[in-house]
């Protein structure tokens, strides 16, 4: 498969890296600097784009890669607002997007667990839970995007939690996300159900960015070949 690479930071460094382990071909790679200047018909080149960059150009990157008639898969966060009616575009205009706040494998089985865990404890309301997140201070979106949807997943099942928010200062209803940055972290994401008695807790640490490279690669293998709008969560179905 021919991929082209938008952003080139050190996932798309990684990206590269494991795309030619999985013998396909990086055919184009867009960073700030050549971005505009890639004519239309280089970027046809390309079977599926790769999308890693920032919350404020993400948008205008998709478009151009709905132009050109490409499926694009987008691993960049903290753009949620504008998702939606990224989205509708995509549906009406029949183009094709995949989009995911984490890519790797390890992390959707956590997330399975995560769901799992949720609708056990429901029925024990002495247990308070909580998310804590950790990344590397080049993350400029806090809290993750992860951390949202581990916070999204839990809250339909427990009844004592009706919204996320981030920060020490939280409601009762209220699930709280707290985030750190420190060098060198690839991702930390805690989840914890504490008592007066115990605390049980899920912890997905990541030890490098590969794992999440291999994931948008899969990704990007899944879609090629379909049309409309999905989520990372289509190609990791674990229930």
């Amino acid at each position: 498969m021919r991929i082209g690479l938008i952003g080139y930071g050190k996932m798309g460094k990684e990206i590269e890296i494991v795309a030619r382990e999985r013998e396909h071909d990086i055919v184009w790679i867009a960073t700030k600097s050549n971005w505009h200047e890639l004519s239309d018909d280089k970027l046809k080149e390309a079977d599926v784009i790769i999308e890693f960059t920032s919350p404020d150009s993400v948008v205008d990157n998709i478009r151009r890669c709905f132009h050109i008639q490409r499926p694009v898969v987008c691993g960049t966060t903290g753009w949620a607002a504008k998702l939606e009616e990224v989205k509708q575009q995509c549906i009406n205009e029949s183009k094709t997007l995949l989009t995911g706040s984490n890519f790797s494998t390890g992390v959707h089985l956590f997330f399975a667990l995560n769901r799992y865990a949720a609708r056990l404890l429901n029925d024990f309301p002495e247990y308070q839970v909580r998310i804590s997140e950790t990344h590397h201070t080049q993350k400029k979106d806090a809290p993750s995007g992860t951390a949202i949807h581990l916070a999204n997943e839990i809250i339909p099942f427990l009844h004592s939690k009706s919204e996320w928010q981030a920060g020490d200062q939280v409601k009762p209803y209220q699930l709280q996300i707290s985030s750190q940055r420190i060098e060198h972290v690839p991702g930390t994401h805690l989840v914890s159900y504490s008592s007066a008695i115990d605390n049980i807790e899920l912890q997905h640490i990541a030890h490098n960015r590969k794992g999440f490279a291999v994931g948008a690669l899969r990704a990007a293998e899944w879609l090629f070949g379909r049309t409309g709008y999905f989520t990372i969560e289509d190609v990791f179905r674990f229930e």
